[in-house]
């Protein structure tokens, strides 16, 4: 039976191929990163003890550096497994929880019919790139010069110019051998019964081939230069090959660039994307005229657990940006979900990189926001909550939209967060003395017992910041921090499940911040394996005083942990509670800071209350701060807290 090579593509797009090999070898746990889709194992078709078989699920293949075996997911069962090819697509399409197809001849021929489509496709690409080249094409190279577009950034696009012609691609197409039928199927010409005689539907533009996930071209995109036409960008019509709310320009190429740039970024049209490329930044893609659809940012989930999606900063970009947290919540799930970067006001991408190159827009991914962040911005922006029913209007409507997301722990854990920013926005109201953490309080919350608040708001000040989830171990480098980045120095392969979590880190000490840069760039460039590979590396060695300095705080504080006496085990649960820590401490500063202002301007019940409840909250906090009994025994020895 011959299957349509759109079935094909279907299932293998729905399955990723690691959930295939999945079932029949065992992953290498340092060497596989599962988040980004990223796999390795001994592999199934040869002998060995080093793995050296290795999948990826963004492109859908696997390889075996040992013996050389590489396919996809139906020549993985075919050649493993010795099934038959249509047998591998019965259990690819279960797997998908797609019916098989019925056999149709009519269907095969209309298969057959498509894939003459591309033929012709790829004929009108060739057509358009001459055009540019030749005398009529001088506006169209004069704007892309304008527009900064290298000769090298053209051709790699294979950018083109449609002639002021009614007939010029038509004509062309027919003497190359294309049908009629073939012509119209691709949506290259307007017709139609009211239509005597068909047209060419691009004249007069710059032309944009847009291509599917295989690089094949299945559609165009336009751009006028004359002022007068009324649609500046004409895209193909919907066709066989094409259907727009499935594709993303640009896919193919930034999916291969993923590995190494570890997300995608999401523009706003061609141009943004190609001037993107030129500056440095190949994944880059854009929707094709209008906004993201459900389909394309499953699309994008498939390569990358965190697309950023950039949006300009004006305010029709914040309320487009505004606008996809509806579209993302159904689809979020542990571990994924999308960032927000926003351009300066009156700045699309092609404008930034123009004026600032490469470093103006890596600042802005950098200061991406993630969708909390935008979630807690669309429902508070310009508002007021003075009354007690506007900040329960709030709470309904945060509740409202936390309530999309299908996935019952991501739904709990934002509902939690919204909570927070509550409380730290507006306090927590005061129940009276009864229950009111540790020690009696009076009608103020103000406590008689444990955290010496008898003094009112100077000495709830004071209590806090002597808290140990605040305070830094007394030394100029805090220990905390210090924990964590010696922490990942001896261990870089810590990075293959926290790397994201390492390069948001907000750190205070400068000489740590810099040292924790400079290890995110050694780990940008290459695999450093151990201490003394990430040492060698040119970001690090001007660090050498840091380190120096780090180490030597790490050993007077004896954190084994911290150092390369720890094993893989201990040292990672070392990080995630330093990690845990250290995102506490600092929500617990800004909303000290909070307290202090709103008690120092308005001195009420509510306001000691809310004051009374952070000193709760960090009682609780530390009473969880040492580890858990046993922990260590990977090392054979316990440790301490920090």
């Amino acid at each position: 039976m011959r299957f349509p090579q759109s079935f094909l593509d279907e299932i293998r797009d729905r399955v990723p191929i690691s959930d295939v090999i999945g079932k029949r070898v065992a992953w290498d746990k340092r060497k596989t990163n599962a988040s980004r889709g990223d796999y390795w194992a001994c592999c199934p078709f040869h002998g060995e003890k080093t793995p050296s078989f290795h999948c990826e699920d963004k492109k859908g293949r696997y390889y075996c550096f040992g013996c050389g075996v590489k396919g996809d997911h139906f020549r993985f069962l075919t050649e493993l497994e010795g099934v038959s090819f249509p047998e591998a697509v019965q259990q690819i399409a279960d797997l998908a929880g797609v019916p098989m197809p019925e056999r149709d001849p009519e269907a095969e021929r209309r298969e057959e019919i498509r894939a003459t489509l591309h033929d012709v496709m790829e004929m009108a690409v060739v057509f358009f790139e001459s055009q540019l080249q030749l005398s009529g094409g001088a506006k169209a190279r004069a704007y892309l010069r304008d527009r900064g577009l290298s000769g090298t950034t053209q051709k790699k696009f294979r950018l083109g110019y449609a002639p002021d012609s009614r007939n010029a691609l038509k004509e062309h197409l027919a003497q190359k051998g294309a049908s009629k039928e073939q012509i119209e199927a691709c949506g290259l010409v307007v017709f139609g019964e009211d239509i005597p005689v068909s047209f060419d539907r691009f004249r007069d533009r710059i032309m944009f081939p847009i291509e599917d996930a295989r690089g094949r071209t299945i559609a165009f995109g336009g751009r006028a230069l004359s002022p007068d036409v009324p649609a500046k960008y004409l895209n193909s019509p919907e066709t066989d090959l094409f259907h727009k709310g499935n594709v993303l320009y640009n896919f193919r190429r930034a999916r291969e660039a993923v590995r190494e740039a570890g997300t995608v970024v999401v523009a706003e049209g061609y141009m943004d994307v190609i001037a993107l490329d030129q500056a440095g930044f190949s994944n880059a893609v854009a929707p094709l005229g209008t906004a993201l659809t459900e389909n394309q940012l499953a699309l994008l989930w498939r390569v990358t657990p965190e697309p950023v999606l950039c949006f300009d900063g004006d305010k029709a970009g914040l309320r487009a940006a505004w606008r996809s947290l509806d579209l993302a919540f159904p689809g979020l799930q542990p571990g994924r979900s999308v960032r927000y970067a926003l351009l300066p006001e009156g700045k699309d991408p092609d404008d930034l990189v123009k004026a600032g190159g490469h470093e103006a827009f890596e600042a802005v991914l950098k200061s991406a926001k993630p969708l909390a962040d935008m979630l807690w911005s669309r429902e508070t922006q310009g508002r007021v909550f003075d009354t007690p029913e506007r900040r329960a209007e709030l709470e309904k409507q945060l509740r409202e939209a936390t309530s999309q997301i299908k996935d019952e722990s991501v739904r709990r854990h934002y509902g939690q967060a919204m909570r927070e920013r509550i409380a730290a926005h507006f306090g927590a109201p005061s129940s009276g003395g009864k229950g009111r953490g540790k020690g009696n309080r009076d009608r103020y919350g103000r406590s008689s017992g444990r955290g010496g608040m008898s003094g009112g708001r100077l000495a709830i000040s004071e209590s806090l910041t002597r808290s140990r989830l605040l305070t830094t171990g007394g030394v100029d480098m805090p220990l905390r921090e210090a924990a964590l980045v010696s922490t990942v120095l001896w261990h870089p392969d810590l990075l293959a499940d926290h790397f994201d979590d390492f390069a948001v880190l907000e750190l205070d000490h400068g000489g740590l911040e810099r040292l924790r840069s400079a290890i995110l760039d050694a780990c940008a460039t290459g695999r450093p394996r151990s201490r003394d590979a990430l040492l060698e590396h040119p970001a690090l060695v001007s660090q050498a005083t840091t380190v120096a300095a780090l180490d030597q705080l790490i050993r007077r504080a004896r954190l084994w942990t911290a150092t390369g006496e720890a094993a893989h085990e201990d040292a990672l649960e070392g990080f995630r509670q330093a990690l845990h820590l250290h995102r506490r401490s600092r929500t617990l500063r800004r909303e000290l800071r909070a307290a202090e202002a709103a008690l120092g301007t308005d001195a009420s019940d509510f306001n000691f209350g809310r004051l009374a409840d952070i000193r709760k909250e960090i009682d609780e906090t530390e009473s969880l701060e040492a580890l858990v009994e046993g922990f260590g025994v990977s090392s054979g020895r316990p440790t301490r807290s920090f």
